[in-house]
């Protein structure tokens, strides 16, 4: 199958170091790798919009907060997640257009800091349960306790911050989303889940930023569905989902339909904090009416893009 318009993912490998390092040189270098993959899916002649993590990012923020709250306040986590947007989506930026422009491509490419609304009442910010930062001492947490913040005792690493992550309802961004694709741009937007944000219900429905962490993978494949792609691929560093994973029965997943991977889910095959997440927004792309979900490695993208052939592709 050819497709004619993309959500591409890009997991955390695209935007750091071999070892995870997140020094700025070693993002730059990273996502420099990551657009080279991207143009070549834009040469083809699709549209392309790109959403990714920010999990590493955040939680730098996040230590300058802590190290930083006996001089300023510590910010709230949508503004990080609204800063994080920015730093990557800039970046991306310069490298696409170079990648794009090295190969003669007109295209060029548009940062978006986008919003994502969620439910005020989302049983998520009763219990929040999201980690998120560092580990710090029992002394540290409180005076974050003090600004309002949630951490929990984990034992013997020590304190660590919880927020909650509730389930994205839609992409408030998306019709400026549109009208970048429509204009010829490759658009990057909703990073990181997009920034959490609650209605109100006031006069004129004023949105309000709150505490809270979404999933990248579960907005994309609203954020898909939004655009009217056709294609969501989720870029992550395995070039297929694999079954029976660290066992000798272990084998990747092709081509495979809904129901065997709702029947795979449902077995546990699929951990929550890794693969899960993934298996989960592909479902629901397509359940919701997509025409097909890709999980590959991100030099395998424009394969995935290009045809059935690479990493697991799921439809119908």
């Amino acid at each position: 199958m050819t497709s004619s318009r993309v959500v591409i993912a890009l997991g955390g490998n695209a935007m750091t170091g071999p070892d995870g390092s997140a020094t700025p040189g070693a993002q730059r270098d990273a996502i420099a790798v990551a657009s080279g993959h991207i143009a070549d899916v834009v040469a083809s002649g699709v549209d392309v919009v790109l959403t990714h993590g920010n999990g590493p990012q955040v939680g730098n923020l996040l230590v300058k907060n802590e190290m930083a709250a006996h001089v300023v306040p510590p910010v709230p986590l949508d503004w990080n997640v609204a800063q994080t947007q920015a730093t990557i989506a800039f970046t991306l930026a310069d490298e696409l257009d170079a990648a794009l422009e090295l190969r003669g491509l007109p295209q060029r490419t548009a940062g978006l800091v986008t919003r994502t609304l969620v439910d005020a009442d989302d049983p998520g910010f009763r219990e929040p349960s999201k980690p998120v930062g560092r580990f710090v001492p029992e002394q540290e947490a409180e005076r974050f306790i003090a600004h309002g913040q949630i951490w929990e005792d984990r034992g013997e690493k020590g304190w660590r911050r919880a927020v909650a992550s509730p389930e994205p309802l839609s992409v408030v961004d998306s019709p400026a989303i549109h009208a970048l694709v429509d204009a010829g741009f490759v658009v990057v937007c909703a990073g990181g889940g997009g920034i959490p944000v609650v209605d109100d219900g006031q006069d004129g429905h004023a949105l309000r930023g709150v505490e809270a962490v979404i999933d990248k993978d579960l907005t994309a494949a609203i954020l898909a569905r939004e655009v009217n792609a056709d294609t969501l691929v989720i870029a992550t560093d395995v070039p297929n989902v694999m079954i029976d994973f660290g066992t000798p029965a272990a084998r990747p997943l092709g081509r495979v339909t809904v129901a065997e991977l709702r029947e795979h889910a449902a077995a546990g095959q699929f951990a929550r904090g890794s693969m899960g997440p993934k298996v989960d927004a592909a479902l629901r792309f397509v359940e919701g009416g997509g025409s097909r979900a890709v999980i590959t490695s991100l030099e395998h993208i424009a394969d995935a893009v290009a045809g059935d052939d690479a990493g697991t592709v799921l439809t119908v």
